[in-house]
């Protein structure tokens, strides 16, 4: 699906929900979309469980970009060299290999349904990259490793491009405004408020015509289980909110690492594993130039 951006961004963001839905349905097996028919006044259940590759500009929904794998494609720098891709001529090539990896595939299947891959993510993540991580070890040599790394990497540059919830960022940029602060044991409403309207990098300035309102504050956080309450502050009492009330969720949500690295942490790899196709060696991978776009493939991945 080619320029996915001009079907969920701008005006046709309502207008295409049905579509959402299903592409969201097809993530997993026996997860169809549910439709009500009102010729026969029953439920119909749609088989989705698909691959599904979108390219588009900017961010998908949250949703999609939750069950896809990201790749965050950049315009070549000056200097940088690719070679071209030409149909006709690295069609058959590319149509080969995948002749090859299908059948070696089929010949494991049995393993691969089996499989229970170390991660080194969790949840939605997990399953997502679980399929692709299951045949990077059967397929063994530097292929383990080199999938987690990917998985990682991917991971966190697509959190890092805002494929966060609006309250995990909330909850972490509170965490920044108490700091602001001076990490007081408890904050006014409107200070929490200055502090996060005026953040030029933060998004709640644009939540409305005057930025995030109290209300709205308050809203988002009682779904975290936060609660403001009235404090006695030095300048006498007023709405507001301890710091010791959002403990629990940032430790569920966004939990401060406490040992940053720069590395690539990935778990053990299993090392009794079968090899690529006997006699073949591992399929060559070429860079290809690619569309200056951002592709998500989503979902079926499993």
């Amino acid at each position: 699906m080619d320029e996915a951006d001009t079907l969920f961004g701008g005006k046709s963001a309502d207008t295409n929900e049905d579509l959402r839905g299903l592409l969201n349905a097809g993530h997993q097996r026996n997860r169809p979309a549910i439709r009500w028919d009102n010729n026969t006044q029953s439920l119909d259940k749609i088989p989705t469980f698909a691959m599904a590759a979108l390219a588009g500009i900017g961010a998908m929904p949250d949703t999609i970009e939750d069950r896809a794998v990201v790749i965050r494609m950049r315009r070549r720098a000056p200097g940088e060299q690719v070679a071209p891709y030409r149909h006709r001529r690295d069609g058959p090539a590319l149509r080969a290999v995948a002749q090859r990896l299908a059948g070696w595939l089929r010949a494991n299947l049995t393993l691969l349904e089996a499989a229970e891959p170390p991660m080194p993510v969790e949840d939605r993540a997990a399953d997502t990259w679980e399929p692709l991580v299951a045949v990077a070890d059967l397929a063994g040599g530097t292929w383990p490793t080199r999938a987690r790394q990917a998985l990682t990497v991917l991971t966190a540059e697509a959190d890092d491009a805002g494929n966060v919830s609006q309250r995990v960022r909330l909850l972490a940029d509170i965490r920044t405004a108490f700091a602001t602060l001076g990490n007081p044991p408890a904050a006014p409403t409107a200070d929490l408020l200055a502090a996060l309207n005026g953040d030029p990098e933060a998004p709640w300035a644009e939540s409305g015509p005057n930025g995030l309102t109290g209300k709205r504050l308050g809203d988002l956080l009682r779904e975290l289980g936060v609660k403001s309450e009235t404090i006695r502050f030095p300048v006498g009492q007023a709405k507001g909110y301890n710091r010791t009330a959002f403990a629990d969720a940032r430790q569920r949500y966004c939990p401060a690492p406490e040992n940053p690295s720069t590395g690539v942490s990935v778990p053990p790899v299993p090392t009794s594993i079968p090899q690529v196709i006997p006699g073949t060696g591992h399929v060559p991978v070429t860079d290809r130039s690619v569309p200056r776009r951002t592709l998500t493939t989503a979902p079926g991945t499993r």
